[in-house]
């Protein structure tokens, strides 16, 4: 792209990261976008639940909009919706098929989708029981972007005719995630809201082994987890943690854990943002096992395991030598190539002049 662009997009959050992580990844994009030249706009739907835990109520890097309803958003905003010259609508914004519909005869310029959620969209839509993106609608993209690479991305043209699928994982921002000066804590700790497909992992990755090293110290920060949960004495439970304690987080651990839901095991190439962190801010990494792990990390950058077994043994037995040298491998590769800056460049070198695009025949009445 040789000149500034306008883009907006729609997403499920830019202000609050309570309880998803599509925040930290917009928030990397965005701001590496602005420090590109580029003029970026984020709508979002103005909720109860991530109006009460905002952290991002300024951002200094976009305009932050907020709207109540399908009809306001088109009111408000249709002037530069029409006029920008892409508009990005990212997985799981709410009434997602209604404002598909809504936008795409409106936008004259590229038309994306942003998949924060690959794999759960496609499950979703092969079902009929998506309501953010009917298949019907993929084709109406000019590109659909994906969290998840890989064979996904064939899939994604072939069977649900999408015009162009590109990979735009996530990213980290180097500024905010580094190594901090801080005392060990904890053996092993993990960050991660709860999930109920990636609870068995954790029970058996860090709290089977905290039940058999009662000595070793572990941490959960996250929120989301059912009351109900035997949590061992030497766990210790974060609600929540913002964005801008995850450095330090990541900084008192001697290992940190990285779980993955099973919808993105089983499409692999998806990796998560707490990776990239993680990675950035030079903390050793255990993670669970998926295909396409090693396009990211070599085994010589992480460690991976399947059972409490493994944990416990990688506890026990590694080296504090080769545990930093693993460490520092997949820093350097995470700040090559992982960071909000070159995801930016990515996205806009995957985009084309915009241009005036043909009026869409849309069957409305089927997205209800």
């Amino acid at each position: 792209m040789t000149k500034p662009l306008d883009i907006v997009f729609l997403g499920l959050s830019l202000s609050s990261s309570w309880g998803n992580g599509h925040a930290t990844t917009f928030r990397g994009l965005l701001r590496a976008l602005n420090k590109l030249g580029h003029r970026v706009t984020f709508l979002e739907r103005d909720v109860p639940w991530y109006a009460h835990h905002r952290d991002l109520r300024d951002p200094d890097f976009c305009d932050l909009r907020y709207y109540d309803t399908v009809e306001e958003l088109r009111r408000n905003h249709q002037r530069d919706l029409r006029l920008a010259d892409v508009v990005v609508i990212g997985s799981f914004v709410p009434e997602g098929k209604a404002i598909i519909d809504d936008l795409a005869s409106l936008c004259t310029g590229q038309f994306c989708f942003y998949d924060i959620d690959t794999p759960v969209t496609l499950a979703r839509v092969a079902e009929d029981n998506c309501d953010y993106l009917a298949r019907r609608q993929i084709p109406y993209f000019d590109v659909y972007f994906s969290f998840t690479g890989g064979p996904t991305l064939e899939r994604l043209k072939l069977e649900f005719g999408a015009r162009r699928a590109e990979p735009l994982y996530c990213s980290v921002d180097p500024e905010r995630h580094h190594r901090i000066g801080s005392k060990i804590e904890w053996d092993l700790g993990y960050l991660g809201t709860y999930s109920a497909d990636r609870q068995p992992m954790l029970e058996a990755l860090l709290i089977e082994p905290a039940r058999r090293l009662p000595q070793r110290r572990f941490a959960v920060a996250g929120s989301q987890y059912p009351s109900e949960i035997a949590w061992p004495s030497n766990v210790e439970r974060i609600e929540h943690l913002p964005p801008g304690d995850h450095a330090a987080f990541y900084s008192r651990q001697r290992y940190t854990l990285n779980l993955t839901r099973t919808s993105m095991i089983s499409a692999g190439w998806s990796p998560s943002v707490r990776l990239f962190e993680a990675a950035a801010c030079r903390t050793p990494i255990i993670s669970d096992r998926w295909p396409g792990l090693e396009s990211f990390f070599p085994a010589s950058a992480i460690q991976t395991a399947a059972s409490a077994e493994d944990v416990t043994e990688i506890l026990l037995k590694q080296s504090d030598r080769a545990r930093l040298n693993m460490a520092r491998q997949a820093c350097s590769l995470v700040l090559d190539g992982h960071t909000g800056d070159a995801r930016a460049r990515e996205f806009t070198s995957v985009l084309v002049q915009p241009q005036t695009r043909p009026l869409l025949d849309l069957d409305v009445e089927s997205a209800a």
